[in-house]
């Protein structure tokens, strides 16, 4: 009997000794991730947070014996959002044993290597590029892969600031979104363009209108670049931007010049543009006003439309844009219905080209800089548009992977786990600015090093002097034809 208590009593000390380890152990890692700065989800969820982590590790060797594939996934796959990690952290971007890509989804662009391409100290470099030759101060814009416009309300405090301080130390531009100017844009002192929505936040007057006066206190910074009029949106063509009434703070409220409290929902239109004259007054407006490069953003809709715009170009070439920016149908966005974001509005693939062929058909393109968006987060996307036609690439989805964004798909609701889309203080602690703007800036410059590496790899000294030609494009039987053969550029149907 005696022997038999002794057993129970020195189990029950080993289990009381486990259970203190246990404790001990969990304690530890509780403050080990509240201290650290990396990772938002540890930082916001210690110790439960660790489980994201070690199941995305596993989830690498589960998946090929129970589930989807890395290409699988939407809106963004496992593949891309790893190769985004895995730039941000500064980390070999290599990769093992063989391509998970499918390789005969219609549809997939293929890029032609050249037989003897450049040699390694003839390496591909990118070069500036002038936007607005005819406004008073032009912008020499020197990186091709920029961020895409995401307003401060959307996003939040740290979140903007991380972006604007990567944005400096990486050379690219930031787009403020709708949203208007707001301190954290300017807190990097990077390049800034500033967008004019459709409700002319920041730049309004008592009654909603555009107002001059403020048109030109924000020109008159030196780190406000262009202006950029936004038309339309890929995610939600034909419908103004949704800022839940529980992100319009007092400080939100300011810079917008709205009522704090109050869901923000922007007009689907400028309502004094109505056709492409009054369009063409307001771009010559803003420019006159500010004195700075203007142009738009627009999603593509049609060929027919998208002529009869380029014809009202070339009658009143003055006033024309400086810059078009073309947004895809499969855009992004903090908050849309989902009849939008589904089902209006042409692809980026289908659009780029198209703009690009009537841009030059008009004879506007040493005029007019073509900037392709919309879901382009990897360097072979960013490769492709520049080979399309397009001068530049921007991303925001990019950037936000960039900042620590797992997708949770919640950015409507002020409850973002990253701290990324929530103004909630128990959020947006995870997000150590510090650390974020880091890994922005080391993700700008890995898709610009990349893009580079396919241009030299096609046999071109500048990305931009890729043409459709480097490009062959999946078809329906699995072969691929050359991009040059099944779009071709303006040029080359003009030469035939």
């Amino acid at each position: 009997m005696g022997f038999a208590m002794n057993a129970v009593s020195i189990l029950a000390v080993i289990f009381i000794c486990l259970i203190g380890v246990a404790v001990l152990a969990g304690l530890s890692m509780f403050l080990i991730d509240r201290a650290q700065t990396q990772d938002a989800i540890r930082r916001n969820y210690p110790v439960l947070g660790r489980f994201r982590h070690l199941f995305s590790t596993l989830g690498e060797f589960f998946r090929q014996y129970f589930f989807a594939m890395d290409r699988e996934e939407l809106p963004f796959n496992r593949a891309q959002r790893d190769w985004i990690a895995r730039a941000c952290s500064g980390v070999t971007n290599t990769v093992a044993f063989g391509s998970t890509r499918n390789m005969s989804v219609p549809g997939t662009p293929i890029f032609v290597n050249a037989p003897f391409p450049p040699l390694d100290d003839q390496y591909a470099k990118t070069e500036p590029m002038l936007i607005g030759p005819t406004a008073r101060v032009p912008y020499n814009a020197p990186s091709f892969f920029n961020i895409s416009g995401m307003s401060y309300g959307a996003l939040s405090r740290p979140a903007v600031v991380a972006l604007s301080r990567g944005a400096r130390e990486a050379g690219v531009w930031l787009n403020t979104g709708e949203g208007g100017l707001s301190p954290f844009h300017l807190d990097g002192g990077c390049d800034v363009v500033f967008q004019i929505g459709t409700a002319k936040y920041g730049v309004r007057n008592a009654e909603g209108a555009l107002s001059d006066a403020r048109l030109k206190e924000i020109a008159a910074l030196p780190q406000v670049r262009m202006f950029e009029l936004k038309l339309a949106q890929g995610a939600k063509p034909g419908k103004g931007g949704i800022l839940p009434a529980e992100k319009v703070n007092a400080e939100i409220a300011a810079i917008r010049g709205i009522p704090e409290g109050e869901a923000s929902i922007s007009p689907n239109r400028h309502p004094e543009i109505s056709n492409y004259d009054e369009l063409l007054d307001m771009i010559a407006h803003v420019r006159e006003m500010t004195g700075k490069p203007v142009g738009i953003k627009t999603v593509a809709g049609s060929e027919s439309v998208l002529r009869e715009m380029f014809l009202n170009f070339a009658a009143r070439p003055e006033d024309v844009p400086d810059f078009i920016t073309i947004d895809g149908g499969e855009g992004g966005t903090g908050a849309a219905p989902m009849p939008l974001i589904d089902l209006v509005g042409m692809s980026v693939r289908e659009a780029v080209p198209l703009v690009c062929n009537l841009r030059d058909e008009y004879g506007f393109k040493e005029r007019i800089r073509l900037i392709s968006s919309g879901k382009l987060v990897n360097p072979g996307d960013v490769a492709w548009a520049l080979a399309a036609g397009a001068d530049f690439v921007t991303s925001a989805r990019g950037f936000m992977f960039s900042l620590g964004c797992i997708q949770a798909l919640k950015c409507n609701r002020n409850t973002c786990p990253t701290g990324i889309t929530t103004h909630d203080p128990r959020f947006q602690k995870g997000l150590v600015v510090e650390d974020k703007y880091l890994k922005v800036a080391r993700y700008a410059r890995e898709v610009i090093h990349e893009v580079e590496t396919i241009a030299h790899s096609v046999g071109v000294d500048e990305p931009r002097k890729m043409r459709r030609r480097h490009m062959r494009i999946v078809q329906e039987d699995g072969s691929s034809r050359p991009m040059n053969e099944i779009l071709p550029s303006y040029s080359a149907v003009a030469e035939m």
